[in-house]
């Protein structure tokens, strides 16, 4: 007798699990729902931007003029590791792109920056300034060594996005 009590439980069990499957099932396909919107939020960077540019020991660059396709996803400033700028986008077709700027050794910050990425013998003059290439696995980067920092635009991108970044940074 226990031996079919036994079996019984594991047939209701899995009859209500089979239900249960199938309610979610319905559910799903019954309730809209949109896949093609980005659950990322853009974000408003000006009150840190004004900040940072007080605070750090290098003109703070940020970009002006993209079109409104560019989504600002991040941002952050920490002055206590080499007033560390950092302002993180999606760009109009949904690549990364990450400026990136700071006071600390430019070796070691590069490679963090660039997630590793390797330098070129390439160079681009982007708004009458000499940006490197890095090329990576992960990113590629333009980088540039002035005024007291180092200034990395990097990302999943290509590099014609990186480059308009790169040409939309002001410092004031």
């Amino acid at each position: 007798m226990a031996g079919r009590q036994g079996k019984q439980t594991v047939r209701n069990m899995l009859w209500s699990m089979a239900v249960i499957v199938l309610v979610a099932g319905a559910m799903y396909v019954f309730i809209p729902h949109d896949d093609s919107k980005s659950p990322v939020r853009r974000v408003d960077y000006r009150v840190e931007l004004l900040s940072a540019r007080r605070a750090a020991a290098y003109p703070v660059a940020a970009p002006e003029g993209l079109a409104k396709a560019w989504k600002p996803t991040s941002v952050r400033f920490d002055g206590s590791k080499g007033d560390s700028w950092h302002l993180g986008f999606l760009d109009p077709s949904g690549e990364y792109v990450v400026l990136k700027q700071s006071t600390a050794k430019p070796v070691k910050f590069i490679e963090e920056a660039t997630q590793r990425a390797v330098r070129t013998k390439t160079t681009e003059q982007i708004g009458g300034e000499t940006w490197r290439r890095y090329e990576g696995q992960t990113y590629d980067a333009l980088v540039r060594e002035d005024k007291g920092a180092t200034t990395v635009v990097a990302g999943t991108a290509p590099f014609g996005q990186l480059a308009e970044m790169a040409q939309a940074l002001k410092t004031s």
